[in-house]
């Protein structure tokens, strides 16, 4: 039965291919042996061995090919910098961009690049942000795709305008020297962004990027407004908006930023309850002086108050003050919080539903004479407070939504300024609603009597996230974007999006959720102006296809300036005053307020993605036909000119990411992005958000250049590069002197590697010297199935956005399946074979192959490192660029499982002779391999066929001096033979076959001595070469 399976084995080798040189057996593919490799040699690529010291000295020096290479081993300083620049000169960096759009393929990958906003010097968030969209777009051009990749800037807005004006203010500044100014600035920080963003490698057409400001962009922006203002989406309303007094200006939900440490004065004030509701007068009728207790973290909207809420499904009760004996209305559930609060015992007089307070009316306690009700709402919780809640619709959102429902006033009792107006009456008018309006209004609470309790309420509030400044709400007439049923189908795109990471979906999710409304204008100069005009004498706006199209024609033009420069009867002129059926021009005036940066950056998929949007037929040329010829060019392969990717920070789940996704939504039913992928933000490496003031800001130039900190030497543009990769991006990724200090070494250990593979191929031409995979030896075979099996991994990796996978593939791929194995076994072949033999040939044709591949697999991340290998490597024509030149060129013909497996099978019989020696030479020792007749003993024959060998491929695998292959235990063994046992279980055929093989191995010291130039035990004598060195020298001579 055995010798039935043998022969099995014997004929799916034979199918396998030709014999290699040393050894006659070969392995099919279906062989799989229940073993993983390990290595217990570990040795140093590039360093000197003894027998290479020996050398040195030696007679022989001449006839050993040690490796040879100009590839500088280490680069620092000036000359590191200098290296760099000259690479991206050399290699064409400026270009690449340009070329690979000109090639013609077939795929077409688009990563849309979220606009950074032009208001200061680039910082390592923007180099994590722009080196990972640089890595996956290198990659995907490397693997033969049309990258399109058009960066842009965000450059209207309030931060720009603030620094761009200083000290000036606006007061004395018309709109025009405003904008002036506020675009020299933003091109200024462009500027300085672009050429960082050059420095560190990011490849781009930077003579085409996009800009907010730019008059094209802004016409396709209009274009974008008129269509989502004409599906109805958009509409001018009064209501409540977060307004920040520092700006004076409206705002967005995705231009706040909440401070968990904000600190209010909290109040509890009693609404004495003058009519009771209809529905316990009966029972309440022994009830005198009731009062209502609210509890406000704002105590300046007492005065705007218009009702009190109450949850109708909730349990009220008239509690009697054990103190004062007063009697106060509040929710049973909060009863025995409001007990410890006051610190007095709270007696239940009565108890009743919410639901029975309906009607009842209560007295305003600043206010003399003003009345007000008692209502339902759905908003009141029980979290906090006294489960009674104090609205005042002007000044918050669930509040105005009473009004609405209720018909109450949403008066505004406050200006742009966030002060008190004549409405509020003498003794509030002009003082700051959060100051000393504030202070005011609890005092005239005190002088009232309605009073309660103040305290010190610690809690997340809302601030203008470009002045650090608390906003609060207040009503104003503003353009907003209705979201009852654009956030809806937004979900629904939003479910065939890819998010990385998943988790960031929810949070995706619950921002559109919270949003019922997008505020779109600001009170500003520096913006795109709403294209709207408003009668003299009705206030009632004028806006429609036709004037929207008008002033999208004028500003591709002349830019959005012309709405302040041109004459009114130009902006409006005859026809389009005779198509929208108004009146003379002379009746309007212009609107003054400017659309959201949001709305303007989330446009961006129009501008630069969209070949043609959903248009009239009156208006028939092509929507992207205003921008320059390679902002227009259309996508490959698409027809729905969505994005494959957009990633940004995960600041950008409530900001562009959503502003993008609603304006695509709106206009035409989808999301703008196939896939999102959220990245974490740069930190300190304690953990902590960068700040000047903490000191441990650090700058991406100091980085690269050099800081005046000593511990901040100058790295290159690749350290910066690496350590993008490095990070796990979808977390706080932190930096500093440690980070990089580990990029660099990893980075200097790898080009050690590098520099080890390009020194033993000097003088080795691939194209002419390379040796068919064949013909190699097995372990050179197995070296190509192993490098196939890496470029899979890390083409994987780039796929899904994980360069930091890249790396740890790549590091173990060099560290176990190199240094520690390959190059250890195969040193002795590479330097002392004779030149042009077809094992040395085997190996560097191997050595090409892995100086290819990993060069290839590192260029993403580090492109001057790998044009600077490729300038050294052999195997193609002078002035060839990696990056022009493809991906990873493994072939599936190198994957054979089989051969892994019973080189695996070798190396398990390699590390049972290891252990069985621990710390010694192995180079010193005979090994004695018995095996009983099977499958195992079939697998080792295929290595060595001969009883007894020095230079087998199992005797190079294992490193020793000789090799004996028996099926049985010599009897006549050595007293000082070290033997032990071992056993290897083999499945074949999918496990059809299985067969547990034993094995012995007797280890004992050579006979032989030293050869003086191999340094192996293979000499008959201390002053005799070897047979195989004989033959060299011979030849040499």
């Amino acid at each position: 039965m055995l010798l039935c399976r043998v022969s099995v084995v014997r004929q799916t080798l034979a199918k396998w291919g030709s014999r290699s040189q040393r050894g006659n057996g070969l392995l099919h593919r279906t062989l799989s042996l229940s073993s993983s490799r390990c290595h217990g040699v570990s040795s140093r690529e590039g360093s000197a061995q003894p027998a290479e010291s020996a050398i040195a000295r030696g007679l022989y020096r001449e006839t050993v090919l040690l490796p040879r290479t100009e590839f500088p081993m280490k680069l620092t300083g000036q000359k590191l910098l200098d290296r760099e620049l000259e690479i991206q000169q050399e290699c064409g960096f400026a270009d690449l961009y340009s070329w690979q759009r000109e090639r013609k393929v077939k795929k077409e990958f688009c990563l849309h690049d979220g606009p950074p906003y032009a208001n200061g010097d680039p910082h390592v968030g923007h180099a994590l942000n722009k080196i990972l969209k640089d890595i996956r777009n290198r990659f995907e051009m490397l693997r033969g795709r049309q990258v399109h990749y058009i960066p842009g800037w965000d450059c209207h807005g309030l931060p720009i305008e603030l620094k761009a004006l200083g000290e000036l203010g606006t007061n004395s500044l018309s709109p025009l020297q405003i904008r002036q100014k506020a675009q020299a600035f933003a091109e200024g920080a462009i500027a300085r962004q672009k050429a960082a963003f050059q420095r560190w490698g990011v490849m781009a057409d930077w003579n085409q990027c996009y800009y907010t400001y730019d008059g094209a962009y802004e016409a396709a922006q209009l274009k974008v407004f008129q269509e989502i203002h004409s599906k109805g989406f958009i509409y001018q309303d009064y209501k409540p908006v977060f307004w920040s007094p520092s700006s004076r200006t409206a705002l967005a939900e995705a231009e706040l930023e909440y401070n968990p440490e904000h600190v209010s004065r909290a109040i509890y004030a009693t609404f004495p309850l003058i009519t009771m509701p209809p529905q316990i007068v009966s029972e309440a009728a022994h009830l005198e002086s009731v009062s209502v207790l609210v509890w406000t973290t704002q105590p300046w909207t007492i005065h705007a108050n218009q009702a009190v809420c109450y949850m109708p499904n909730a349990q009220y009760s008239v509690v009697k003050r054990a103190n004062t004996s007063q009697l106060l209305l509040v929710a049973t559930e909060r009863t025995a919080n409001v007990a410890a609060l006051l610190g007095t015992e709270l007696e239940s007089v009565d108890t009743f539903m919410g639901s029975q307070l309906e009607g009842g009316i209560c007295k305003h306690p600043t206010i003399p004479h003003k009345k007000v009700p008692l209502l339902p709402a759905n908003h009141v919780t029980m979290a906090k407070g006294t489960g009674l809640v104090h609205t005042a619709p002007a000044h918050g959102m669930e509040d105005y939504s009473v009004a609405s429902q209720f018909k109450l006033s949403v008066e505004c009792m406050v200006d742009e300024d966030g002060k008190f107006t004549e409405l509020a009456g003498p003794e509030l008018q002009n003082l700051y609603v959060m100051r000393e309006g504030t202070e005011k209004v609890i005092s005239m609470l005190k002088e009232c009597g309605a009073l309660v309790k103040e305290e010190q309420c610690v809690h997340s509030y809302p601030y203008d996230w470009r002045t650090k400044q608390p906003v609060f709400i207040r009503p104003s007439k503003q353009w907003f974007i209705n979201m009852v049923t654009l956030k809806d189908k937004a979900k629904e795109a939003l479910q065939k999006v890819s998010v990385l990471p998943e988790s960031a979906r929810g949070s995706l999710l619950a921002m559109l959720d919270r949003r019922t409304y997008w505020c779109i204008s600001r009170q500003r100069s520096w913006g795109v102006p709403i294209p709207v005009f408003y009668h003299r004498d009705t206030g009632e706006a004028l806006i429609n296809k036709h004037t929207i199209s008008h002033i999208a024609k004028l500003f591709k033009e002349k830019g959005s300036n012309c709405w302040w420069e041109l004459p009114i009867a130009t902006l409006l002129p005859v026809e389009v005053l005779k198509k929208s059926k108004a009146g003379p021009v002379t009746d309007y005036i212009l609107g003054e307020d400017v659309l959201d940066i949001w709305f303007d950056s989330g446009a961006s998929w129009a501008a630069v993605l969209e070949e043609e949007i959903e248009r009239d037929t009156e208006e028939p040329e092509s929507h992207l036909s205003w921008l320059p010829a390679p902002l227009r060019k259309p996508l490959v392969t698409e027809s729905d000119s969505r994005a494959d990717a957009y990633v940004e920070g995960k600041d950008q789940i409530g900001g562009w990411f959503q502003s993008s996704l609603l304006t695509s939504v709106a206009v035409r039913n989808k999301a703008p992005y196939k896939s999102l992928v959220v990245h974490g933000f740069a930190v300190s490496e304690k953990g902590e958000k960068m700040s000047k003031s903490l000191g441990n800001v650090v700058d991406p130039d100091a980085v690269i250049n050099g800081g005046k900190d000593p511990s901040m030497p100058a790295y290159g543009a690749d350290v910066l590069r690496w350590w993008v990769a490095e990070s796990n991006i979808f977390s706080e990724v932190h930096i500093g002197p440690s980070a990089l200090n580990s990029a660099r070494d990893s980075i200097s250990k790898l080009r050690n590697t590098l520099r080890f593979l390009l020194g033993n191929l000097w003088g080795f031409d691939p194209r002419v010297q390379a040796v068919d995979p064949k013909e190699m030896h097995y372990i050179d075979q197995y070296m190509l199935h192993l490098l196939h099996e890496y470029s899979i991994k890390v083409t994987d990796a780039y796929s899904e956005f994980d360069a930091s996978r890249v790396i740890r593939v790549l590091q173990a791929f060099i560290t176990k399946d190199l240094s520690s194995f390959y190059f250890s076994i195969i040193k002795d072949r590479l330097y002392c074979d004779p030149k042009d033999s077809l094992g040395r040939r085997s190996c560097q044709t191997v050595l090409e192959e892995i100086l290819d591949g990993v060069t290839r697999s590192i260029a993403p991340i580090l492109p001057h490192l790998a044009e600077e290998v490729y300038l050294y490597a052999p195997g193609h024509e002078k002035g060839e660029t990696l990056f022009k030149s493809g991906w990873i060129k493994s072939s599936s013909v190198w994957r054979q499982p089989g051969l892994e497996e019973a080189v695996e099978g070798a190396c398990a019989i390699r590390d049972s002779f290891l252990s069985s020696i621990p710390g010694k030479n192995v180079a010193q020792y005979d090994l004695t391999i018995a095996i009983e007749p099977g499958l195992l003993f079939e697998l080792m024959e295929s290595l060595q066929e001969e009883p007894t060998s020095t230079s087998s491929q199992l005797a190079e695998l294992m490193m020793v001096a000789q090799v004996n292959l028996t099926s049985e235990v010599p009897r006549d063994l050595p007293p000082d033979a070290l033997l032990s046992h071992g056993t290897f279980l083999i499945n074949l055929e999918g496990g059809v076959i299985r067969e547990e093989s034993a094995y012995s191995i007797a280890v004992v010291p050579t006979s032989a001595a030293q050869c003086p130039r191999c340094r192996r035990f293979t000499a008959k004598s201390a002053d005799c070469l070897c047979l195989r060195c004989q033959t060299v020298v011979s030849q040499a001579h």
